[in-house]
């Protein structure tokens, strides 16, 4: 747990403050949802398994939620990039974070947990 910790105070702002914040976003989903630090960054499982995670676009360098079965997902704010599986929600580091958006794209990606289209 200290490392995940860590790696959230490590951050620099505003991204700290965005991270911090999508966390306590993500986990008042649904009591099932679990933050881990899995390839040296925050995912976050539904029952053990891995659902979606924090991280940086490389080149835009901007804070994203990753969901890892985003090819489920159609809307025009998800991102696909190179990613066959993935997708991505990017958030501008200087406007306030869309909630609605957020909570019903977690919401969405856990219903595909909770009705089987994903296996646990």
């Amino acid at each position: 747990m200290k490392q995940l910790d860590d790696f959230y105070l490590n951050q620099e702002e505003p991204v700290k403050g965005i991270f911090l914040a999508l966390k306590e976003i993500i986990l008042k989903q649904d009591q099932d949802i679990t933050n881990m630090l899995k390839y040296g960054m925050p995912f976050f499982c539904y029952k053990g398994k891995m659902f979606c995670y924090l991280w940086i676009h490389k080149k835009l360098k901007q804070p994203y939620i990753g969901i890892v079965e985003g090819k489920h997902f159609d809307e025009a704010f998800l991102i696909q990039e190179n990613r066959s599986r993935m997708k991505i929600m990017m958030f501008d580091t200087h406007a306030d974070l869309p909630l609605e958006q957020i909570e019903s794209i977690i919401q969405k990606a856990v219903n595909l947990y909770k009705t089987g289209i994903v296996k646990i």
